[in-house]
């Protein structure tokens, strides 16, 4: 299996810029089944993830070219198969969001039960009673739904995830794809407010779907008979974004990045800024500014947006590790959010877990050790703290980050990183 070598403490410099936004772009790739005739996406991350879906809409009958390096052509002639099989389904949970538009256009669907990171419970309840309510006949049997829309109409749904409280990003984008071909109107109460779907709501709109509400907690879709192929953008992706702001302040603040949308980040950023962290952006380049020894400690509290993403919990972890004084971080979102713990641990942080709530002892240092990512976000969290470890870090598993970022080895290269990618 492939792992990331990172000798710790070179000095970090240069600008890296931000790519598409995986978690807005592998639902809009979904939304191509909504209509016949020939999608072009721009700004489309090199991730694994994405390949995934790629075989997905193939195995459906679409056909998908790559013509540049962030740029796909979907054409869409007619499916050839409304069964999303588990061998793709279970490597990512996102596949899921397939269901949505399949129910929409060919008003049916058989559709593997999701995989994708372990974060601990998240079930599709929520996606199968909303849909229920839109008249769709939800039938689970041998580790697939089957789902008939043939009686598919506007209705009022609720996404929120009961026994959590909040909304469902994933339930929220089905829904809409469902609704947008739907007869009548949909409202979707408790929908999620991420700007990932505002980015789907917004390619929707351009392929013909009328819908009000993006950003706030009632959207609102009048259905339409037909939509149109459309070419669209795709979003920066904002917990990238994060990421690197957290690694620019970790490594110095010598490192500008690109493309960055603070407004997508309020919670993050007002809580960087509350710590004493200073912004500066002039045209598309991000300058961040903080001495790690004159941050103040804190207390976070994850939450959905427009709160502190849970997204970058673990990146936090890893800042908050090297602050004077100890700080608090209480996971609303995922129960299992937390098993970054033992691995950066292990590098020398001192983190003690009380259920949800992680306490840090700050002013640490990190050192090198033989660690394994658990999940995308804990895999990019160990990179970070290798990058200013003493000795070098063996990262096992790196198949979780490179779901989420796109060619992180020479991208890390070009600012002065020591790291390889080993076979």
């Amino acid at each position: 299996m492939a792992k990331f070598i990172i000798k710790g403490g070179a000095e970090l410099a240069g600008e890296i810029s931000v790519k598409g936004a995986k978690n807005a772009v592998l639902p809009i790739m979904c939304a191509t089944i909504l209509a016949k005739g020939e999608f072009i996406l721009n700004n489309v991350p090199n991730l694994s993830d994405v390949s995934t879906m790629v075989k997905l809409l193939e195995y459906l009958g679409l056909k998908v070219e790559k013509l540049n390096n962030d740029t796909y052509k979907i054409i869409n002639n007619g499916l050839t198969s409304v069964e999303a099989p588990y061998e793709l389904v279970s490597e990512m949970r996102a596949s899921f969001t397939i269901t949505g538009p399949l129910i929409g256009k060919e008003k049916r669907a058989k559709v593997a039960m999701p995989g994708g990171c372990a974060l601990g419970a998240r079930a599709v309840d929520q996606h199968l009673r909303a849909f229920e309510k839109m008249g769709v006949q939800v039938n689970t049997e041998h580790g697939f739904v089957n789902l008939d829309g043939n009686n598919l109409t506007g209705a009022e749904v609720d996404v929120e995830v009961t026994k959590l409280k909040i909304p469902s990003v994933g339930a929220t984008e089905n829904v809409m794809m469902a609704a947008v071909l739907a007869s009548g109107q949909t409202i979707i109460n408790n929908a999620a407010k991420e700007p990932e779907i505002v980015d789907l709501g917004n390619f929707l709109i351009k392929m013909g779907a009328k819908i009000e509400g993006l950003g706030s907690d009632k959207i609102i879709i009048i259905g339409v008979k037909e939509l149109q192929a459309c070419e669209y953008e795709i979003m920066p992706d904002r917990i990238e974004a994060g990421t690197y702001i957290i690694m620019s302040l970790i490594t110095g603040g010598k490192v500008k990045i690109k493309n960055v949308n603070l407004s997508d980040l309020p919670g993050f950023i007002a809580k960087l800024e509350e710590m004493g962290v200073k912004f500066t952006q002039e045209e598309n380049l991000l300058s961040v500014r903080g001495n790690i020894n004159e941050l103040k400690n804190t207390k976070i509290e994850t939450a959905v947006h427009p709160g502190f993403p849970t997204d970058l919990q673990p990146q936090m972890m890893v800042l908050l590790s090297l602050i004077a004084g100890a700080s608090e971080v209480n996971e609303t979102i995922f129960s299992n959010r937390f098993m970054l713990v033992p691995e950066l641990d292990r590098m020398g942080a001192e983190i003690v877990v009380d259920e949800r709530v992680a306490n840090i002892k700050g002013e640490i240092k990190f050192s090198g050790a033989k660690v394994t990512a658990t999940d995308i976000r804990a895999g990019v969290s160990l990179v970070l703290a290798a990058l200013i470890a003493d000795n070098t870090t063996e990262i096992n598993n790196i198949h979780f980050i490179e779901r989420g970022y796109e060619d992180l080895v020479s991208r890390l290269k070009l600012l002065g990183a020591n790291i390889e990618r080993v076979d």
